[in-house]
């Protein structure tokens, strides 16, 4: 039977000797061509959040304009294909990466190929960090959901109902009738945290499920999740277990919509949420 959470987890105190190394050390996977500010949004939200050092890995051709996004993360080119997405030839480069820092954020605005199917089975199956899974890296395991399951380390996946109605192979409809039970149905099976996006997004590991309150529609526009999956990154990187980073991740995001919705209406940009999760976290 499924146990409801409805106390928010709390960020560990920092230590006045902390130093950011202590914090996390952030990769974000991500862009493409076209595709640029996906990155830039799910590094910022690193930052924004807390993370202590954020690195994002993008095709070579849109490094200038991730590193132009935003002058306190780091960048790294990786090699790519002719449309401008990374090449599975980077995997040797993104398995460095992913040995150097703590948390991996992979998918905003990777974009669809074979190469990237493999590169993110193979990232799954070999990386033993806590790693959130979004957007077109979850597009890459609905060919291969199986592929879910042989998974080395702990995986928060934070789909909308498109994407998981693919990766469920059923309808958007089917899943929105049944949320929780599909949700942690699915977890339960992939052991994953599964992060069911939408109006009370779900959060459930299969055993546990949490509903969100926080968040508006104006908050329906791109890049939001882009923006939340850094941000749950970032709280892995300060010690909350998955659960709690992606419980905690969706409430604050959330909150963040709703100051910026009582600020600016609903013509907000995933961008504005950056400014908010600093105060949306002090309130928590």
């Amino acid at each position: 039977m499924l146990e409801e959470v409805l106390e928010l987890p709390k960020l560990p105190p920092r230590s006045p000797d902390g130093h950011k190394g202590d914090y996390g050390r952030i990769l974000v996977i991500a862009g493409s061509r076209g595709m640029s500010g996906a990155a830039v949004l799910c590094g910022s939200a690193a930052l924004r959040g807390g993370g202590g050092l954020v690195r994002l890995a993008v095709p070579h051709d849109i490094l200038p304009i991730a590193a132009a996004g935003n002058p306190c993360y780091m960048t790294v080119p990786l090699s790519q294909d002719g449309d401008g997405r990374i090449h599975l030839s980077a995997l040797e480069e993104v398995q460095r990466l992913v040995a150097e820092n703590d948390v991996i954020a992979l998918g905003p605005g990777l974009g669809r190929s074979a190469d990237l199917d493999r590169l993110v089975v193979d990232l799954l199956r070999n990386t033993s960090k806590p790693m959130v899974v979004d957007a077109d890296a979850l597009n890459a395991l609905s060919r291969d959901v199986a592929a879910l399951k042989n998974h080395a380390g702990p995986i928060v996946i934070t789909p909308h109902p498109g994407e998981f109605a693919r990766l469920l192979g059923t309808t958007i409809p089917a899943v929105q009738g049944e949320r929780r039970d599909n949700a942690a149905r699915f977890a339960a099976d992939n052991g994953v945290i599964v992060v069911l996006k939408g109006r009370g997004t779900i959060v459930t590991d299969g055993r546990q499920w949490f509903e969100n309150t926080t968040g508006n529609p104006a908050m329906a526009t791109g890049g939001t999740g882009d923006v939340l999956t850094g941000l749950i990154a970032a709280l892995l990187g300060q010690g909350l277990e998955p659960f709690a980073a992606a419980q905690l991740g969706v409430h604050v995001h959330g909150l963040a919509g709703d100051l910026v919705r009582d600020e600016l209406g609903i013509g907000l940009c995933a961008s504005d949420l950056l400014d908010f999760l600093p105060h949306a976290l002090r309130r928590c």
